[in-house]
């Protein structure tokens, strides 16, 4: 994965524990939900850049690169 993706993930990451805590200050549940759901699909996208890096790893590991 390159490093712009590992920047982009995290900053998503971090906007949606943002406004999880922003929705429970306020008890704006819905807010709250939101936040969740930005974590969420934020380690999801890490997830499939993880599979990627390590199909990558093991392509190079059989080429020799």
């Amino acid at each position: 994965m390159g490093l712009e993706d590992k920047i982009k993930n995290k900053a998503e990451e971090l906007a949606g524990k943002a406004k999880e805590a922003f929705g429970k200050v306020t008890d704006n549940e819905k807010l709250q939900a939101e936040g969740v759901a930005e974590q969420a699909e934020s380690g999801v996208k890490q997830g499939v850049e993880d599979v990627k890096d390590a199909a990558k790893n093991v392509a190079d590991g059989l080429t020799g690169k």
